[in-house]
């Protein structure tokens, strides 16, 4: 019982220091990535999961169906790297596939791209030019259990 009013209180007090003044106000907004950029993007996002994921020959990444020039580029920087990607869901019966979210959304004037699966979301920011793009953040990686 002691326990549950100590829990209480902390949760009062610590409920109490939330203000909305206090909330982040940065915004994000989804991207569209084109070219150069979005092939550089995808070239190194692509590299980095496959650092974290393992081996391409025994993993097949399920993505979601996109004609964007960031889906595209994705595809075929996986693929680059060994792995069997599908989009229209369709593997063999003894296939399980990796399941692959990616997003791409403007921050501040850059591009923050996140790769994700049920183990891992990768995450960095971009800055974006005709000409291509340049990491403008070290590489983030949140380990899920």
């Amino acid at each position: 019982m002691r326990k549950l009013l100590v829990i209480i209180v902390a949760g009062t007090l610590l409920s109490g220091c939330q203000t909305a003044e206090d909330g982040l106000t940065t915004s994000s907004t989804p991207v569209a990535v084109t070219g150069p950029a979005a092939s550089a993007i995808a070239g190194d996002m692509a590299s980095w999961l496959a650092e974290q994921i393992g081996p391409a020959g025994a993993t097949t990444l399920k993505i979601q169906k996109d004609s964007s020039d960031f889906a595209t580029a994705l595809e075929a920087a996986l693929k680059g790297w060994g792995y069997t990607v599908v989009k229209d869901g369709k593997v063999g019966k003894d296939v399980k596939p990796v399941e692959l979210a990616y997003s791409l959304d403007g921050v501040d004037g850059q591009v923050l791209a996140q790769l994700s699966t049920q183990s891992i979301v990768l995450g960095r920011a971009y800055t974006t030019t005709a000409a291509g793009a340049t990491p403008a953040s070290p590489l983030s990686i949140i380990q899920r259990n």
